[in-house]
């Protein structure tokens, strides 16, 4: 039952027999996760200075050069890394969490404060299906958008252009343009 929202953690057939066999797509993400966590597990102890070590690690972690003017600092966490697309100019501050699985976008300008945490996949709220499914939806951040310390952006959130994230805000339901949104459960505070 695997589509754009669910991935079928295990084979369906083997399944079906009484086997518990991981599928292949939950294998091939499985085995990516593994090897980027090698990657930004080597990115996050070079010393800071480190520019072409930096770099190159981050090139093997996105599959692709960096944008002209992107900036992380590490420590710096991504289970997938294909999946973030950054755009010029994007500056990550240390401590950030890029779960991409389902694919997050940052636009030109974005910045991000520490500890900000990025998720598109998560798992079925029904007991039934938590084990069977893992669920997913991108995250879209248009251009100059500036989010918070310890913000956290859930599964399929898009937040529009200039845009404001306060700090440690949970945002679940999408940002119009021009907006700061504030709270456990970010809600908008002011627009302009």
């Amino acid at each position: 039952m695997a589509s754009d929202n669910f991935m079928l953690i295990h084979d369906a057939e083997r399944q079906a027999q009484g086997e518990r066999v991981l599928g292949a797509e939950f294998t091939a993400m499985h085995e990516r996760v593994v090897q980027v966590t090698a990657l930004t597990s080597r990115l996050n102890i070079l010393p800071f200075d480190d520019e072409t070590g930096k770099t190159a690690l981050l090139e093997q972690i996105l599959g692709r050069p960096l944008p002209a003017g992107v900036t992380i600092y590490p420590p710096f966490y991504t289970d997938h890394g294909l999946r973030l697309d950054l755009a010029e100019r994007v500056f990550i501050n240390q401590g950030c969490t890029f779960l991409d699985y389902a694919g997050i976008r940052l636009g030109r300008g974005v910045m991000i404060g520490p500890k900000a945490t990025f998720i598109t996949m998560g798992h079925p709220v029904d007991p039934e299906e938590r084990r069977q499914f893992l669920t997913g939806a991108p995250i879209d951040v248009a251009e100059n958008v500036w989010i918070g310390a310890g913000a956290m952006i859930l599964p399929g959130v898009s937040i529009g252009r200039d845009s404001v994230i306060a700090a440690g805000a949970v945002v679940a339901d999408d940002v119009p343009a021009k907006t700061l949104v504030a709270g456990p459960k970010a809600a908008v505070r002011r627009t302009w």
